[in-house]
């Protein structure tokens, strides 16, 4: 509220006006959104100030303006800066003397404003602008917003009744009006009566204080306990409704929260079922590409043993070649001994021969001795050349085989060992083929353990979800049916009631027809009965006629003296506030007994605002015995005679009410020139208790 404050004091220095240090107090100490200036005199600048921050203030959600002693002007400055205000939910005019510019004012706030929920216009003088108060009404019937509103003691007449009966009819968003204490009467009370049938939404009327009939009163009763019972039945419809429509969507966001679970752990299955399928297929490949390897090495294997094979096969070859080399070898060695021992042979018998003869001779025997030997040992010598040429090409065709065998045992050897090895390499790329295929089929065998068991977690899931989910629907419309049970129920309660209404109706009008019929029979008795009394008592008609005149004149005159009294205490208002207005620029000291003198003259306000109100009640009084005049005009002398008296006593009330204003106004008077001389005095600088009250 500071800022409030501080906004409050610029708008006044702008406008060259100086702000109220009582306003400026109680800015100062506001609760935050409440603004509280009950009591407080405002003057047109600060009204003005006011408006125009009000049509911005976005934090202030209750206004408080009671007995503030407002200006036509003010009121509809701060009024105007209302309309195109947003957030005040709470407006309080009571005792603010609003009349036709004010009731303008308001009708304009009506049209414009969406914010203002309850409106108190207690204590204002609305009712006789009829005008004015038409345009209120106008802008109530069209207005969305307000739901309450406070009418008391603003002197509304059957008219305007009338002209609120009209906007009821249209208004569909007021549920509290209050209209105690005002001058509704017979036809004001009827047509607030008719209008109600047509309007749903008002669950609150108070006419107390209106002259109001009893059965009027007890027909606006029987209407809005009835919109109350509606209403009431709306609201647990609408409560109900809501606790459905959050249980549906409840169920709705668990049905899909679930639902979003089920399939976020699919997602998650078949993501784990991805990763295993591409570790499987990761592991195969890597056994794959093993075996490959493998694969890879036995044909370099085989290739090798292919080519040692056909080694072997060359080297056996070359083996055989020797062996046949040596098997001729050794077949002509032999042959070659066997020549050799056939001629050793022959040479032994040919000297066994040669011993046994004579010398035949002795040089041709000794020549051909000494031949044979030669020749023999020529021959031994080349068969020895021979045999040795033999055994040496024997031992190296001995030695060549001996390394032929040894090759051929080396690269058997190394046969043996590429055919061991590779066997080994065969039976453990067989071993671990085998481990791998286990491996692969365990693999699979897992995955499809996996996958059987996703699926039946996931059916699992399913089967519960759809479980839940028909167990939910079950519960509703279980719920659903309690409820239609319910709603028919009290629709069968409420047919019961409307044909209980109905059927009390019916017998209210038999029996007002009969009651018609008897009144109708007994007016004819009666007409029958008074027609030559109307001949005899036309003359005292008339004389009642002057007596009402010269009543008339009397209220008129009382009337006089009653704006008369008004104006008096407006201008002792005025006057009052502009003493309050230099009082408190002045000591503090001093306040609380001005307050106090102007809380006192408040008070007497007030009573003579009741002696007003008193005054208007035996104008209604008045107004009440002209019509039971012109109703029973056909009455006897005795009934004239009666109210004449009743006219006197009445008269003589009023002289004595006139005197009672008299000598409160003298008082008024009195303690205006006690205050006045208090102030004089003040300035003076004489002390204010030894002033005295001039008698």
């Amino acid at each position: 509220m500071e800022e409030f404050r501080h906004s409050y004091r610029r708008l006044c220095k702008e406008s060259g006006a100086e702000p109220q240090e009582t306003v400026l107090q109680q800015l100062q100490e506001l609760p935050r959104g409440r603004l509280d200036l009950a009591t407080q005199s405002l003057t047109v600048d600060t009204c003005r100030a006011l408006g125009k921050l009000l049509q911005k203030e976005a934090l202030l959600t209750e206004l408080i303006l009671s007995d503030c002693m407002l200006s036509e002007e003010g009121a509809t400055l701060l009024l105007q800066g209302l309309c195109t205000n947003t957030v005040v939910r709470f407006l309080d005019l009571k005792g603010n003397n609003l009349q036709a510019a004010g009731a303008e004012a308001l009708g304009q706030l009506l049209r414009q404003n969406k914010s203002i929920q309850s409106l108190t216009l207690e204590w204002n003088n609305l009712g006789p602008w009829e005008d004015a108060f038409a345009a209120f009404c106008g802008a109530l019937a069209s207005n969305g917003a307000l739901q309450q509103l406070d009418l008391r003691n603003n002197q509304i007449s059957h008219k305007g009744a009338e002209e609120l009966a009209l906007a009821l009819t249209r208004n569909t968003h007021l549920q509290q009006l209050d209209l105690r204490w005002n001058s509704v009467g017979l036809l004001g009370g009827r047509a607030l009566v008719n209008c109600l049938p047509r309007n749903r939404t008002l669950w609150r009327l108070e006419l107390a204080g209106n002259n109001v009939p009893g059965d009027i009163l007890r027909a606006v009763e029987q209407a809005m306990d009835h919109n109350q019972e509606r209403q009431t039945t709306s609201r647990e419809n609408r409560a109900r409704t809501h606790v459905l429509s959050k249980e549906v969507q409840h169920l709705q966001e668990e049905k899909s929260r679930q639902f979003l679970d089920l399939m976020e752990t699919i997602d998650k299955q078949r993501k784990e079922m991805a990763r295993s399928s591409r570790a499987s297929a990761a592991c195969v490949g890597q056994l794959q590409e093993a075996l490959n390897e493998r694969h890879s090495i036995i044909n370099a294997l085989k290739a090798k043993l292919q080519m040692a094979e056909a080694a072997l096969a060359l080297s056996e070859q070359k083996a055989q070649g020797l062996g046949e080399l040596l098997a001729t070898a050794e077949q002509e060695q032999r042959s070659l001994a066997q020549r050799q021992a056939k001629e050793h042979r022959l040479e032994q018998q040919v000297g066994r021969r040669a011993g046994g003869q004579t010398v035949l001779g002795g040089v041709t025997s000794g020549a051909h001795a000494l031949s044979h030997p030669q020749e023999a040992a020529e021959r031994e010598s080349k068969l020895l050349r021979d045999l040795s040429a033999a055994n040496e090409k024997h031992l190296l065709l001995r030695n060549q085989v001996d390394e032929l065998e040894r090759k051929v045992r080396a690269q058997q050897e190394q046969l043996f060992l590429a055919r061991q090895e590779l066997t080994n390499t065969a039976a453990e790329l067989k071993i671990r083929a085998v481990q791998a295929e286990e491996r692969l089929e365990l693999e699979k065998k897992r995955s499809r353990q996996s996958l059987e068991d996703v699926e039946q977690l996931r059916a699992k899931e399913v089967e519960h979800v759809t479980r839940h989910l028909e167990e939910s629907e079950r519960a509703m419309q279980e719920r659903v049916q309690r409820l239609e049970a319910s709603r028919l129920s009290l629709e069968e309660e409420l047919s019961r009631v409307k044909a209980a209404a109905l059927s009390e109706r019916g017998q209210a009008e038999e029996e007002l027809i009969k009651a018609k019929n008897q009144v109708r029979l007994e007016e004819q008795q009666r007409l029958a009965h008074l027609e030559e009394k109307l001949r005899l008592l036309a003359q005292a008609r008339d004389e009642a006629q002057s007596a009402c005149l010269q009543q008339r004149q009397t209220v008129a005159d009382a009337q006089a003296r009653a704006s008369q009294l008004s104006l008096q205490v407006e201008g002792l208002r005025r006057r009052l506030e502009e003493l309050q207005q230099e009082l408190s620029n002045k000591d503090q000291e001093k306040v609380a007994e001005v307050t106090r003198v102007r809380v006192e003259l408040r008070e007497q306000n007030g009573r003579l605002q009741a002696e007003l109100t008193a005054q208007e009640a035996l104008r209604e009084k008045v107004a009440a015995l002209e019509r039971q005049l012109k109703v029973m005009a056909g009455d006897h002398r005795e009934a004239l005679l009666d109210r004449e008296s009743e006219n006197a006593s009445l008269r003589e009330k009023l002289r004595l009410k006139e005197a009672e204003i008299a000598r409160i106004r003298e008082e008024e008077a009195q303690r205006a020139s006690f205050l006045q001389n208090a102030v004089l005095a003040y300035v003076q600088g004489s002390p204010l208790r030894a002033l005295s009250p001039q008698k």
